[in-house]
């Protein structure tokens, strides 16, 4: 098969599998095998399209063989594949750490004949979110993993998660709904949803008339990414999910918003028009949210408010509309990604060995349980930024592009950068220094309680790849560099996928 008959394949082979896992209902084994035989295989073909985006250029399929605009566009360039190599990574491991989980949280989960199928739609959702090379497509990737989504924050049906998987679902919608209204709008002025065509037709129209469409679709992708002060809803909702499916949302949810954000603010409105103003959100997210964290006493609700702090340096990256920032943005989400997935994981081990993620009632864990003590530490010193982690080189890429571009605002945001910083070390410090190091509380004391061996292993895995960024930086930041470059520059896109006379 050709590198070109490879590109739908993270999108069809996650559904396939969805669907015979649905057969399988009555066979759990099989269809744990076949879940994760399909998260594999997507993970193999993402390394296989990155190595051929970075050698050749972006990887396009035409569906159906139809011409663009007027077919669907798959395209993999180097954006969209590293953003497959990441979250069929992170998705393989949360599945394998699901299945040591068993049915998660005995009576209260839902069979696993439910979870799997949904799972493995979700993940195609995610890919195909990754690939769209058209709007619409883009915002059929978004409801396909937020159908999914719906059924697994819910899952078990217990009314707490009824209830704040009400405000998701609520959220969701809005968002849904203000995108759909952006694309009807979009195609009036138009007459096309087609990305690459998009890039020059976009260009053509009113300043007025642009810039409104520019804000309907940031309002959009602002509420998926959790930015602020459209974040509330995210430290509500995700805790209260099972451990596995808290860590895929953490990872991978947002960071689809955050992509959206970064393809169509280059892409389709390059020049920095609301630079200003997304540097402005980006201070405000990362300010407010490390802020929410350090007032938390639960680990899962702190580690949400981290998340949506976070999330300020990828804006930020993007605001600066340079290549140093959007690599260092682009490299930060891939971090992010790694590192935030692995500390809900670990949260979720937390909860398993001591029966609770309240740091009132934690103590001795690294008495009691070292290696979960080290699986805790490793990721949040990453996250803090503490060198030479990953954490700290994505931080320092972004602020000193900051620097860099000169200017009072950009100086307020690496202030506003170095702070957030500082203040995530000292929230992961008061965690480690209350649930790790004090002394034993009662919910921490029952040495009977054995952590199931894949679920250690599966977090043990993320761990390590998170330090695996760490030591393929340089390589690492290449990649990101030469995407932010062709992302800048726009034409190797727009000539991959169109022909001269479509555009």
């Amino acid at each position: 098969m050709s590198t070109y008959g490879l590109v739908p394949l993270p999108v069809v082979v996650p559904l396939l599998g969805a669907a015979l896992t649905l057969i399988l209902t009555n066979r759990p084994r099989v269809q744990r095998s076949v879940s994760v035989l399909c998260l594999g295989v997507t993970l193999a073909v993402a390394v296989v399209l990155l190595v051929e985006a970075y050698r050749h250029g972006p990887v396009v399929v035409r569906v159906g063989g139809w011409p663009p605009p007027v077919g669907i566009v798959l395209v993999a360039d180097q954006l969209a594949a590293l953003m497959l190599v990441v979250s069929s990574a992170v998705t393989l491991c949360v599945l394998l750490y699901s299945i040591g989980q068993g049915r998660g949280e005995t009576s209260e989960s839902a069979p696993v004949s439910i979870y799997h199928p949904t799972y493995l739609v979700l993940t195609a959702g995610v890919t195909n979110a990754f690939l769209a090379g058209d709007l619409f497509n883009l915002f059929v990737g978004f409801e396909i993993l937020l159908a999914a989504s719906f059924v697994l924050i819910t899952l078990g049906g217990t009314e707490v998660r009824i209830r704040t998987g009400s405000t998701y679902v609520l959220v969701s919608m809005l968002s849904s709904m203000i995108f759909l209204a952006a694309l009807g709008l979009v195609y009036a002025a138009t007459g096309t949803l087609n990305l690459a065509q998009l890039a020059g037709r976009l260009d053509a129209l009113p300043d007025g008339v642009r810039l409104g469409l520019q804000l309907m679709l940031l309002l959009a992708f602002g509420i998926k990414a959790a930015v602020f002060p459209l974040s509330a809803w995210l430290p509500d909702s995700y805790p209260t999910a099972p451990a596995p499916v808290t860590a895929v949302f953490a990872g991978l949810l947002t960071k689809v918003g955050v992509y959206a954000i970064i393809r169509t603010e280059t892409l389709l409105f390059p020049g920095g028009q609301v630079s200003d103003l997304l540097m402005v959100v980006a201070g405000l997210t990362m300010v407010v949210g490390i802020l929410g964290a350090v007032a938390q006493s639960d680990m899962k609700r702190l580690f949400s408010f981290t998340l949506v702090s976070h999330i300020g340096y990828m804006i930020f990256g993007v605001a600066l509309s340079s290549v140093a920032g959007l690599s260092g943005s682009i490299f930060y989400v891939v971090h992010h990604i790694t590192v935030q997935t692995t500390l809900f994981l670990v949260a979720g081990l937390v909860e398993e060995r001591a029966g609770s993620t309240d740091l009132r009632r934690l103590g001795g864990l690294a008495r009691v349980a070292p290696l979960l003590a080290v699986l805790f530490f490793v990721p949040a010193m990453n996250l803090a930024g503490i060198p030479p982690f990953s954490g700290f080189l994505g931080k320092l890429g972004l602020l000193q592009a900051g620097l860099a571009a000169g200017g009072a605002l950009p100086a307020v945001l690496v202030g506003a950068g170095t702070l957030t910083s500082l203040l995530t070390l000292y929230a992961a410090s008061r965690v480690w220094n209350i649930a790790f190091w004090r002394s034993p509380r009662l919910a921490t004391t029952h040495p009977t309680v054995k952590l199931p061996g894949l679920m250690v292993g599966a977090t043990t895995a993320l761990v390590l790849l998170g330090l695996a960024l760490t030591l393929a930086a340089g390589p690492l930041f290449r990649v990101t560099a030469d995407a932010a470059t062709d992302l800048r520059q726009r034409s190797p896109y727009v000539r991959a996928v169109l022909p001269v006379e479509a555009r």
